[in-house]
């Protein structure tokens, strides 16, 4: 999985301002990772447990043959995949539901309430994203919903599958797990 906009705290004191601190960070960092911003904090932040939701976005590269540059941030689905269907077939997802079948067996122990905010498929030419943004997630739940959507989408299931398939509440009447490779943490949201 990638990420675009994570959030990170650190305990410390120092005088530097947040601008000398982020240019210090990112002088030190591997180039795969930069520090976008310095704030300070309230004290006893805690970015995980604060957190009120999450936006992840999901890319597919529907191009016949794929794209180089995408290979390792996007999932090749050669077939041709119909985004109508896959909207419709994500709409009953909205809302508060229980994400049982779609959530890997690491992810069990964890409560399956999620409350889904928005859900589209975008397509730009060759390439789709899949945008999802929640409460909280379980365990590869946005690559099972995905991998769900793109059996709608090549026209292997039809849209009102995947409502029978959450209200089911078995992960093994769900599609397959989406690539890693393909996901996307857009932000945190506070």
């Amino acid at each position: 999985m990638h990420a675009l906009r994570q959030t990170a705290a650190v305990t410390g004191t120092t005088a530097l301002p947040p601008a000398t601190l982020r240019a210090a960070l990112n002088a030190r960092l591997p180039p795969e990772i930069r520090v976008g911003e310095v704030a300070e904090a309230p004290a006893g932040f805690d970015a995980r447990r604060q957190a009120r939701g999450k936006r992840y976005a999901y890319v597919i590269d529907n191009a016949p043959v794929p794209s180089p540059l995408l290979r390792r941030v996007a999932w090749h689905v050669p077939a041709p995949l119909d985004a109508a269907a896959m909207r419709a077939a994500l709409a009953p997802l909205r809302g508060l539901h229980d994400f049982s079948a779609f959530c890997a067996a690491p992810g069990r122990e964890a409560g399956p309430l999620c409350r889904v905010r928005a859900l589209h498929v975008v397509r730009r030419r060759a390439r789709l994203a899949v945008l999802v943004s929640a409460d909280r997630f379980l365990h590869h739940m946005v690559r099972n919903i995905v991998g769900s959507a793109v059996e709608v989408g090549r026209g292997a299931r039809a849209p009102a599958w995947l409502a029978e398939v959450l209200a089911g509440g078995d992960r093994r009447r769900a599609g397959p797990t989406a690539p890693a490779h393909g996901l996307l943490l857009v932000r945190v949201l506070y």
